[in-house]
């Protein structure tokens, strides 16, 4: 953990500014600041951080470089009426399996200028996911662990994610006790800090406190939905 000291001044900076100036003149100029801000420390950080995500689950994966676990920062404005060619903030994601995509439990990581959000789960299950997740609920077995995995994550005072329905979907009925997981079409909790935590010389470590917290709902999801 000793390995990483925090993201630095021109990290912040950096988000700052293409938060500001969202144009590709600003970051053409910028250039060196996003190297020095934006992808050395993101490196520095996932080579640090994933190693000790395994002490927690031994099936993650991670890629320190852009388009592994370091999110490209250019958006994908094909379909969207926003138009800012830039993210605002660097992703990171540590998965588990061999795919990479969203559609596997893990961890992700997100800083801005001004917010930290440290996460863990699945956002969104593809329909086969979903069928299997639906499945997972109703089961006695996978059911009451999916209960206990949910109250170790209410422990910590994590709340969360994924409950997009309002009503039941047909076919389907579960106990009371965890009937109410039938709504969610993802699984997932969070936690947003300061910006400032993540420039924190333990930040690693506070992570990692985090992570772990949270790692039952993606034991869960690992165990039950994506395998």
């Amino acid at each position: 953990m000793a390995n990483f000291p925090g993201f630095p001044k021109a990290t912040f900076a950096f988000l700052e500014g293409i938060a500001a100036h969202n144009e590709k003149a600003w970051f053409e100029a910028n250039r060196p600041l996003y190297e020095a801000g934006y992808v050395a420390p993101a490196r520095a950080f996932v080579e640090t951080l994933g190693p000790e995500l395994k002490t927690i689950a031994p099936d993650v994966r991670f890629e320190p470089k852009i388009n592994g676990s370091i999110q490209r920062i250019n958006r994908d404005i094909r379909f969207s009426k926003d138009k800012r060619p830039y993210k605002d903030h660097l992703n990171l994601w540590f998965w588990t399996g061999d795919s990479k995509a969203w559609q596997t439990p893990g961890f992700w990581f997100s800083v801005s200028a001004s917010r930290v959000y440290l996460g863990v789960g699945m956002y969104g299950f593809d329909r086969d996911q979903l069928e299997s997740y639906r499945q997972s609920v109703i089961h006695p077995r996978s059911g009451r662990a999916l209960l206990a995995a949910v109250a170790a994550v209410r422990k910590g005072k994590y709340e969360l994610g994924g409950k997009t329905r309002k009503l039941m979907p047909r076919g389907f009925e579960a106990d009371a006790d965890r009937a109410e997981y039938l709504l969610y079409e993802g699984l997932y909790t969070s936690v947003e800090l300061p910006a400032a935590a993540a420039a924190r010389p333990d930040f690693v470590k506070l992570a990692i406190g985090h992570y772990k917290k949270m790692w039952p709902i993606g034991q869960w999801l690992w165990d039950e939905v994506s395998r």
